[in-house]
């Protein structure tokens, strides 16, 4: 079973008064250890997409399924379960809470969810990235691919089974960039999780399971390896 599925998916929004289509009967599943790129010029409906599979809007018609439940059909209560403990985040911008230092960053969604040894569950976090040793430094004190490491542990604190990047290298260097993506594609297979990635890199795309093309918010191409 798909752990996200888009299926038929119609969403607009409302602009200046006039209704513009973002994306146009998508139909989309990810499964589990899944590595999706979805590619394409900006504005073709990539974002759109992404917030749509994360429970962060919904569909104008069609229906978005996370690990069997529909987003539509779920009461606020479960939304916000649906967000924190079955998807996982990685924003283009870090998004970083820069008082915080890496491990609190990254323990913060473990003491919302109310987890037990949310600290130990933080510092196993990190190692996983490669940042043992770094773990009280603030935000400040790190590298970009630093900060995007700790991005990427923290989207992972709760064990999502569904990750999404929102152009997650696009502020990197393309060495720095190229060692995320490796990451990235790693912890897929590890964790088992869905990963959806929006991307403008052709080095996603070339070790990407999938590459979706958009276009003008539909479809218009899939490759699978």
């Amino acid at each position: 079973m798909a752990l996200v599925e888009l299926r038929d998916v119609i969403k607009d929004y409302e602009t200046d008064g006039q209704r513009v289509r973002a994306l146009d009967g998508v139909s989309l599943p990810v499964c589990a250890g899944e590595f999706v790129a979805l590619v394409g010029r900006s504005g073709c409906g990539k974002s759109t997409l992404l917030n749509l599979a994360g429970a962060m809007d919904f569909p104008t018609s069609g229906e978005v399924l996370i690990d069997g439940q529909s987003s539509s059909d779920a009461s606020d209560q479960v939304l916000t379960e649906l967000r924190r403990e079955k998807v996982g985040f990685v924003f283009q911008s870090f998004q970083l809470l820069h008082t915080l230092s890496a491990i609190e960053n990254v323990e913060l969604p473990l003491l919302l969810a109310g987890r037990s040894a949310a600290r130990a569950t933080a510092l196993e976090r990190l190692r996983g990235v490669e940042l043992e040793g770094l773990e009280h430094r603030m935000p400040h004190q790190l590298s970009g691919g630093q900060m995007q490491r700790v991005a990427i542990a923290r989207a992972l604190a709760n064990s999502p089974k569904v990750l999404l990047a929102d152009e997650p290298t696009g502020n990197l260097d393309n060495a720095t960039g190229g060692k995320i993506l490796e990451l990235l594609l790693r912890l897929t297979r590890e964790e088992n999780t869905a990963t959806l990635l929006a991307t403008h890199s052709a080095e996603a795309a070339a070790i990407a399971d999938l590459v979706v093309t958009l276009r003008d918010g539909r479809i218009a191409d899939v490759k699978r390896k």
